[in-house]
């Protein structure tokens, strides 16, 4: 079976009492992955994705329009690997 590689955050900080984890790849994208009081299924323990261009958020790529809550780790990195190839 085919295992999925796993990408690790440039950077990783306490935000709003939980922590945010952001990526960034070679083709000026990146994600914002968080997970607080605040964030789309935090209370479930799961993550929140939003695509970064450069280092702001953005809403106009293929992959979403907006930020995608309740997400799994396995999820995430599903979508990190979207972005790394746009």
């Amino acid at each position: 079976t085919q295992r999925m590689s796993t990408f690790k955050p440039k950077e990783e900080h306490k935000c709003h009492g939980g922590i945010q984890k952001v990526y960034q790849f070679d083709n000026g994208y990146g994600a914002s992955v968080i997970r607080h009081e605040h964030s789309y299924g935090s209370e479930r323990g799961l993550w929140e994705l939003g695509v970064l261009s450069g280092s702001e958020l953005t809403y106009d790529t293929e992959i979403t329009n907006d930020v995608i809550g309740h997400l799994t780790e396995v999820e995430v990195q599903k979508y990190l690997m979207e972005i790394s190839q746009l």
